[in-house]
């Protein structure tokens, strides 16, 4: 990343020399997915910072579900959006797929969900995303285990909701 972005890193980085203007994170959209754009905004977080500083950096959006209904296809982000759509009846039975990653997705889905610029969500990073993922990243990866038991004690209830088995 650091020789394809082309502007250095830590006290080496020069933004005039970046090669790119906007900058793409993608991942899968479920929890694992979400540790790894932790991982990748902290480093850009910590050794890139004017990168996020500068508003280059984004995170692309791909779906959790395929709904296919009666020959139409939908796609859901979240499973409150899956809810909604199934929920509004419509003809006939619907067919849920839930992607478990992008690698499921065949390459016309990808491109017509995640990449191509008419149809993506791209959601932009700011500095607070990335304190944010800094902080979380410090707390669960750092040398103070008191800090990762508090973490886990506060959130236990939320881990068993969010089981991606």
């Amino acid at each position: 990343m650091i020789t394809a972005f082309g502007c250095g890193i830590q006290e080496d980085f020069d933004i005039t020399r970046l090669r790119y203007h906007k900058i793409i994170t993608m991942s899968d959209a479920d929890v694992d997915g979400s540790h790894i754009r932790i991982l990748l905004l902290t480093f850009l977080y910590r050794f890139m910072r004017p990168l996020i500083e500068g508003g280059y950096v984004y995170a692309a959006q791909p779906p959790l579900y395929k709904i296919t209904r009666g020959g139409e296809e939908l796609y859901a982000y979240s499973d409150a959006e899956l809810e909604q759509i199934t929920g509004k009846g419509g003809r006939g039975k619907a067919n849920v797929q839930r992607y478990k990653g992008l690698g499921e997705m065949n390459a016309e889905q990808l491109w017509e969900t995640t990449m191509n610029p008419a149809n993506r969500t791209l959601v932009q990073i700011t500095l607070e995303d990335a304190f944010a993922a800094d902080e979380i990243f410090s707390t669960l990866m750092g040398e103070k285990p008191e800090l990762r038991r508090e973490y886990i004690e506060r959130n236990a209830a939320n881990f068993t909701q969010d089981l991606d088995i």
